[in-house]
């Protein structure tokens, strides 16, 4: 082993509203706000998220997206466009589980998940 995950970090545009959107969505402790460029929160699971101003957009899919496991993935996905997420293409269903693709607020993907055997 070479180390421990410390945090899972993002890049965006505005750390402040980011983070104000993914607390909502994970809970946990409020976001602290160390600059303009520098924002993140403890979520509810124990991981520390966190967001960084970049002076890029995104441009592409994403190499590495969230799961946010839940009980339900409709009433989850439509709690999540309340909060300011986007739908992104149709639920998808098999024997594995269920999902729905959303964007968060800078268009980042991201799903959320249940489990067949949940």
């Amino acid at each position: 082993m070479l180390g421990t995950l410390d945090e899972i970090v993002i890049d965006c545009a505005d750390p402040v509203v980011l983070s104000a959107f993914w607390h909502a969505v994970l809970g946990g402790d409020p976001p602290t706000h160390r600059s303009p460029d520098w924002s993140y929160f403890d979520s509810a699971g124990g991981l520390r998220i966190a967001f960084q101003r970049v002076p890029e957009g995104k441009s592409a899919k994403n190499r590495v997206h969230l799961d946010v496991a839940v009980d339900d993935v409709p009433a989850a996905a439509r709690a999540a466009v309340t909060l300011g997420a986007v739908l992104s293409g149709e639920l998808h269903s098999d024997s594995v589980g269920t999902f729905q693709v959303l964007l968060d607020p800078e268009g980042n993907e991201w799903c959320v998940v249940r489990s067949a055997q949940s």
